[in-house]
């Protein structure tokens, strides 16, 4: 698989970390872009929307943020996705178990899979394994 840039939209600054170093492990990663919540991750979108080059490829985005949470910041992306200078492949990575949350997910086109909480190599793999097959 060629190097991408991943994004990682969430508030724990402990899964940025521990996310990031599994992300470089497997130098799959031109760039690492990390957000605190979903806010700041769409500024950044709207900002570098005609820049393919900043955007990410790959968007790991939990649920549960102060300021704009996950499902705020589908909201907010779903209208802009075409404007997007290239496609970003979301997967929600969350702790919620909750089967709501799950299916809600899986009704949402742009999101690619629900992951559930913590990412360890192995699911970071099936990860990389799904994008070099698609």
């Amino acid at each position: 698989m060629e190097k991408k840039n991943w994004a990682i939209v969430d508030d724990d600054l402990i899964f940025h970390l521990t996310t990031q170093t599994l992300i470089e492990r497997r130098q799959v990663h031109n760039k690492i872009l990390l957000f605190r919540n979903g806010k700041e991750a769409i500024e950044y979108l709207l900002e570098y929307k005609d820049n393919a080059e900043f955007l990410p490829d790959i968007l790991l985005l939990d649920l549960n943020m102060p300021v704009m949470d996950g499902w705020s910041f589908i909201e907010n992306y779903l209208p802009m996705r075409s404007e997007l200078a290239k496609t970003i492949t979301v997967y929600i990575v969350s702790s919620s178990l909750n089967r709501e949350d799950i299916n809600r997910a899986k009704e949402i086109s742009a999101v690619k899979k629900y992951v559930v909480k913590p990412i360890d190599q192995y699911k970071l793999d099936q990860i990389i394994d799904e994008l070099r097959a698609a």
